[in-house]
């Protein structure tokens, strides 16, 4: 499977604790975020809210299991508002409870990598140059998305200004784990697909391509950040 291929690397290099739970809760994220993959182009079944359901939960469940003080709160509640999300996404009718819970989850993405900040003393030449891609690329999405967002203007404006700082203090945490950092930047094109499709026009392919972007970011977001805990 291709996802599989993909979170193969980061996977491996994450500490999954003595015991193999957290492997096979891994296992479960993957498989059925595969199937969700497979079935996300057809209309919604209370099979694929499971699914969806079963994809990031576990990995809240991981991040529970193994981190420790404010961190686990803010991973482990990250990854809760986000399969939140997911299934209220999934529900007809509930696109702005679902925005709700996903802007949650980046605040709380945002406290959690807010705390590496204070140790960094300058910005790579790397980062420095994703930052400016990421405001020039939400600045300009915003522009362009304005003139269809009706009624929802200012819940989108507030929600587009919630990712994107949450994606810029990703970038900006620790260099050596730059899994963060793009996991944050696949959660902005994720997202970015879905504000185009609703507001402005359905996309080829645009159910795989959202889920495909959004589970490989959500997977660097939490692996990538479990890594730099345990193994920093």
């Amino acid at each position: 499977m291709i996802q599989t291929r993909i979170l193969a690397p980061v996977a491996s290099a994450l500490p999954l604790g003595p015991t193999a739970v957290d492997r096979w809760l891994l296992a479960v994220s993957v498989v059925a975020s595969g199937l969700f993959f497979v079935t996300c182009g057809g209309p919604s079944s209370p099979l694929g809210v499971v699914l969806k359901g079963l994809a990031v939960s576990p990995l809240a469940v991981i991040a529970f299991r193994l981190l420790r003080g404010r961190d686990r709160w803010l991973l482990a509640g990250a990854l809760a508002c986000s399969t939140l999300g997911d299934v209220l996404l999934e529900l007809h009718g509930l696109f702005v409870p679902g925005l709700g819970a996903f802007l949650c989850a980046h605040l709380l993405y945002a406290a959690l990598f807010a705390r590496d900040w204070p140790g960094q003393t300058r910005l790579t030449v790397r980062q420095r140059a994703l930052l400016g891609l990421l405001f020039v690329f939400s600045a300009t999405l915003t522009a362009w998305l304005w003139p269809g967002l009706g009624g929802l203007a200012v819940p989108v404006l507030i929600y587009i200004s919630a990712l994107t700082t949450m994606a810029a203090l990703a970038i900006g945490a620790d260099p050596r784990y730059p899994a963060i950092a793009w996991g944050a930047l696949l959660f902005v094109l994720s997202d970015s697909l879905i504000g185009i499709t609703r507001f402005r026009s359905p996309l080829p392919l645009g159910d795989y391509l959202v889920w495909g972007t959004y589970y490989v970011a959500q997977c660097c977001l939490a692996l990538g950040f479990l890594r730099g805990r345990l193994r920093g």
